[in-house]
């Protein structure tokens, strides 16, 4: 440009008459341009190189001061403001100054502004802004009700530019009054050192300016700001600039609760998680939007202000109502789950749909991607719960008072009837999802405390749980916040008031917490589980019944059997998220080790170590609930049926699992329930190796697993307290403990068998029995004595009814067999094929416990032998083998030949193979053969000769079979000469016989309370079922019962001369 046309240009600009001359006017712009340039040397270039001074105008020849108040009075005022007035627009992308755009040269100025008219109207003669008019001016911005339409160009450019237009026309204004934020820290950024006060309180107003706006959001028309400020956090979370859109709320908040006259600050912000929960509660697990919503929670559970609005906001209208903390926005969050929203309705679930046309695979696959979102869910839900309990004491007492809270209205969730009605259940409680996550989070949150030797488990303090109603205040100060607790059944009654301490430290807290938080979640759940299973077994059967018999139900049995496939995939996919797995397993290990220590009378806070016999001193126990121990026993058990690879890759840590068992299952003194004490023989079962496990090279915890069950220092204590439990559970107390106990014993068998296999248990077992040989007319009846008797009498009545049970199903299929079921009604009809299936699982579950009772005595008798062969139990052991046999091996065979053997579990070849082994163990017994004969019942050779021809039928071993033969043809001499004894003593008198038995008294003892005279071997029998007097249930024991030796005599001499009359007729 020629200096013609530079000093045309600055004497055309109404600029130039503040100077006195133009001479002044250049010497003033190349002055301002020199000192820019210093600057820009100084300062570190900006990728917009934006000019702040008015001299790069002037270089530029653009010298319009249309904007400037000619009323400055000096040139150092006039720059300063032309400066101002620009920052001002590059903030707020709002201006007064409409004129050409060019006559400006675009260089520190916005390209696209909102022109605000009429302001500029009332202003006349002003087109600048100032720090005197920017919040009149930034006000009328907000209330435009459409800004694009306002937009002008500040520039000569004509390059369209879209992103300038979005930004300067941005109608929501929440996110204007952000993006403003930013722009003024920007500015503050680079501003020279005059202008950097105008720069901070233009950011300073925009955080002003938002405050008014949510204090008094109804002045905006068409403007929902708190949709806008979670649409914004939502924007940034996705986006990756939260933190700059927190730190802005950070300061918006700080001025909102510096100013709560209008609002207060819960008031203005109670419509932010209104629109949370609105929005949430509609999403699924593994919708990524559903996450990017957690972290603006978890970003509000971390800014002190915002969570104690929070913790007051998810309280519910009716604490005593349970379902009212699933409708709270943590409740609502805490629903999300793979499970059915709506039990039984599996239309739009999202997951497993038709799962017989899905490969194993592709469910395999599924499942994974669910518990990667669950694993996700989880942390974040701990994060919530973590933040609220460590940022500060208010927001810790509000959060454990929800959950203590919550947890006590939905305590009927346990309660029996509750399953028994699901429709009025789910309008009184929280869902199982709700549980089942929440005790997720909560299992995280006890996990640095869940290591064994941790020295903080064990400041657990039990009396917690004793505390009756406290106010609000009193559970503030002690850290109580469950209630209800003290109406728990606990372990043990208490016998005095426990000693109170002034407060409970989180420890003991969270560990209540969780656990009931599992009892009321994944033990429900879990039960749930076992019934699907059952009946999908069930459905499979009928629908495979269905299609042979071509029947019309068939396709409804299918869509039934999908239905309830999607139920159980879902639910166990939920259940067996591995982390949650893992987690909870190191819980219920740690627990072990408490209730180990607090069993031994350990009050301190380092373990000490198991010794036998057990401490006195376990009154702590009086103040632990039963679901402690019914937790961890219930989630053993779980491993095992639906996710055995967790207990096996932490085998080492069941050592203490089994030091828990031990402990439990032999004392009633310390576990009072029989009930629980039987639960932990399935417990025992659950965590042992399995008997039928086949050795997985890559596995090599299977290995680890046998050895810590196999070198288990108290191995003789475990064996006794299985024994012990096994005879405890006959009489509980309980009105249907007959029908209880064989559920019961189920475990046992199998536990006892892997038992017998290991060399440290069968000689703890033997030992066992050797006392009780030595000891069998003690006060007591010895322990093993008393489980020999009841696994007789058990396998008496076991294979007794499943024979029964399989005639009448004999009888019933030849009928339907035979079409007598055709012309029946189809009422009638159903009846008879539902009365069919009953007997078929009642069959099935007395076989497959017959199996055991009878396997369980094969291999005992191997080793085990004077027991059985006393007196005692002879005559019972050998009445029962031969009534079995006869019906096994002789003309009654035929009426137990049911179609399917294996549909009922039905396994005669096996009974009749244990029956012989049993025979063969006890044969060299001279006392045991001679009592096999005297069997009216059932004995007879031709049953034993019928027993050797089934042998050779099924293949046995031929020395087996010799052996037998042998036996029999011995056992058949000697009932030929008890044939002739008998004939001689046929006519004892009635004085001789025994009176229960009626037969002829060998060792005659009078019963001190009803003064009868018994053989003593019959009365032995007798107590050690029923300690009591049989002829008038007065208390009786061995010890007390006196030889009637007079009788005794009596008999002996009988007996002599009875034997003389029979040698001098044969003379």
């Amino acid at each position: 440009m020629t200096d013609q046309e530079n000093n045309n240009n600055i004497s055309s600009n109404p600029f130039a008459a503040l100077f006195g001359s133009l001479a002044d006017a250049k010497q003033f712009a190349a002055i301002q341009k020199e000192q820019l340039k210093q600057q820009s040397d100084e300062l570190p270039a900006t990728p917009d190189d934006s000019d702040n001074s008015v001299s790069e105008s002037l270089d530029e020849f653009d010298y319009s001061v249309a904007e400037i108040s000619r009323s400055f009075r000096s040139q150092q005022e006039i720059c300063e403001q032309l400066n101002i007035n620009h920052m001002i627009q590059r903030i707020f992308l709002i201006t007064l100054d409409n004129s050409d755009p060019s006559l400006k040269s675009g260089n520190g100025i916005p390209s696209r502004c909102v022109y605000l008219e009429e302001m500029a109207v009332d202003l006349e003669d002003q087109d600048w802004l100032d720090m005197n008019n920017v919040e009149q001016a930034v006000f009328a911005r907000l209330l435009l009700q459409d800004p694009g339409n306002h937009l002008i160009n500040m520039t000569s450019s004509t390059t369209l530019n879209l992103s300038a237009d979005r930004d300067a026309g941005e109608r929501h204004i929440f996110c204007y009054l952000y993006s403003c934020f930013q722009r003024a820290k920007e500015e503050i950024t680079k501003v020279p050192e005059n202008l950097l006060p105008f720069a901070v309180q233009c950011r300073n107003l925009t955080v002003s300016n938002t405050r008014t706006v949510l204090l008094t959001p109804e002045i905006y028309v068409d403007q929902n700001i708190h949709e806008q400020l979670v649409d914004l956090m939502l924007e940034a979370i996705q986006g990756a600039h939260f933190e700059d859109v927190t730190e802005f709320l950070e300061e918006v908040i700080e001025a909102l609760i510096l100013d709560e006259e209008v609002r207060t600050f819960p008031e203005v912000m109670i419509p932010v998680f209104d629109i949370l929960l609105s929005r949430i509660k509609d999403l699924e697990l593994c919708q990524i939007l559903f996450y990017a919503y957690l972290d603006i929670l978890l970003y509000f559970t971390r800014q002190k202000d915002m969570a104690k609005v929070f913790v007051e906001y998810i309280q519910p209208k009716d604490p005593s109502n349970g379902q009212m903390y699933q409708k709270t926005l943590l409740g609502v969050i805490l629903n999300v789950s793979c499970l059915l929203k709506t039990p039984g309705v599996v239309e739009n679930h999202g997951y497993f749909l038709n799962p017989s046309r899905s490969s194993p695979q592709e469910i395999k696959v599924q499942e994974a991607n669910i518990h990667q979102f669950m694993a996700q869910f989880h942390e974040k839900i701990y994060q919530m719960l973590k933040n609220l309990l460590q940022l500060s004491p208010e927001t810790k007492h509000c959060i454990l008072s929800w959950l203590g809270n919550c947890l006590h209205a939905n305590a009927g969730r346990t309660k029996i009837w509750a399953n028994q009605m699901p429709e009025i259940f789910f309008q009184m409680y929280a869902s199982d999802a709700f549980f089942l996550n929440l005790g997720a989070a909560l299992l995280k949150l006890c996990q640095p405390f869940c290591k064994p030797r941790s020295s903080r488990l064990l400041t657990f303090n039990p009396t917690y749980c004793a505390l009756k109603e406290l106010n609000d205040e009193e559970r503030k100060i002690k850290n109580v916040h469950m209630r209800g607790l003290d109406k728990e059944t606990c372990l043990i009654p208490a016998v005095q008031e426990p000693k109170f301490p002034q407060n409970y430290n989180l420890v003991t807290e969270n560990l209540v917490l969780t656990e009931y938080t599992l009892y009321l979640g994944f033990h429900r759940l879990h039960d749930q589980m076992v019934k699907i299973n059952q009946n999908l077994h069930r459905l499979q059967v009928a629908w495979r019944d269905a299609q042979q018999s071509s029947s019309p139900a068939a396709d409804n049995l299918r869509e039934q059997f999908e239905r309830l496939m999607t139920i159980y995939l879902s639910t166990k996919t939920a259940m067996t998220e591995p982390q949650m797995l893992q987690n909870c397993l190191n819980l219920q290990v740690s627990m072990a080790v408490l209730l180990v220590q607090l069993a031994i009378g350990n009050e301190g806070s380092q373990p000490i170590e198991l010794t036998f016999p057990l401490p006195d001193g376990y009154s702590s126990l009086a103040y632990v609930p039963e679901f402690f121990a019914d937790n961890l026993g219930d989630f053993l058990i779980f491993l095992r049926r639906f996710a055995d690879d967790i207990l096996e890759t932490s085998a080492d840590s069941l050592e203490h699992v089994l030091h828990f068992i031990t402990i439990f299952t032999g004392s009633i003194e310390r576990m009072k329930n029989p009930h629980l004490r039987a639960k932990l023989a399935e417990v025992l079962e659950a965590v042992m190796p399995h008997l039928d496990q086949t050795p997985n090279p890559l596995v090599s915890s299977v290995f680890h697993r046998k050895r810590v069950f196999c070198n288990f220092p108290y191995a003789p204590q475990l064996a006794e307290a299985l024994i012990k439990v096994f005879v405890d559970i006959e009489f509980t107390g309980d009105p249907h403990q007959f029908e209880q106990k064989f559920n019961y014993r189920r475990p046992m068998y199998p536990i006892l068998r892997y038992m017998w296999g290991t060399d440290t248990y069968r000689e703890s077992i033997k030992d066992l029995a050797d006392y009780a040989s030595k000891n069998l007319e003690a006060m007591n009846p010895p322990l093993f004595l008393r489980f020999l008797n009841l696994l007789m009498n058990d396998a008496i009545f076991l294979l007794d009814e499943a024979i029964q049970y399989l005639s009448k199903i004999k009888i019933q299929q030849i009928e339907k067999d035979r079409g007598e079921w055709d012309s029946l009604t189809p009422e009638a009809r159903r009846e008879k094929e539902a009365g069919l299936q009953m007997f078929g699982q009642l069959a099935r579950f007395h076989n497959i416990m017959s199996n055991e009772t009878i396997g369980t005595l094969a291999f005992l008798t191997s080793e085990i032998k004077s027991l059985f062969v006393h007196p005692f139990l002879a005559e019972r052991i050998i009445s029962m083998l031969n009534y079995f046999l006869q019906h096994l091996v002789g003309p009654k065979m035929g009426a137990l030949k049911v179609k399917d053997f294996s549909e009922f579990d039905f396994k005669p070849q096996q009974l009749v193979s244990d029956i012989c082994t049993i025979y063969l163990n006890l044969g060299d017994e001279e006392n045991f053969c001679a009592t096999v004969p005297k069997d009216g019942r059932s004995y007879s050779p031709t049953l034993f000769a019928q027993t050797v021809r089934v042998l050779k039928k099924i293949n046995k071993p031929g020395n087996m079979i010799v052996a037998f033969s042998n036996l029999a043809e011995r056992i058949k001499s000697l009932a030929d000469l008890q044939q002739q004894e008998e004939e001689t003593y046929a006519d004892a008198c009635d004085e001789f016989l025994d009176p229960i038995m009626s037969t002829l008294m060998s060792d005659p003892v009078v019963l001190p309370s009803s003064r009868v005279t018994v053989d003593r071997s019959t009365i032995a029998r007798h107590l050690l079922s029923d300690q009591t007097d049989p002829f008038n249930r007065s208390p009786l024991t061995m010890d007390q019962i006196r030889p009637n030796t007079e009788l005794k005599e009596k008999i002996q001499r009988w007996l002599a001369e009875r034997k003389q009359q029979q040698k001098e007729q044969l003379e």
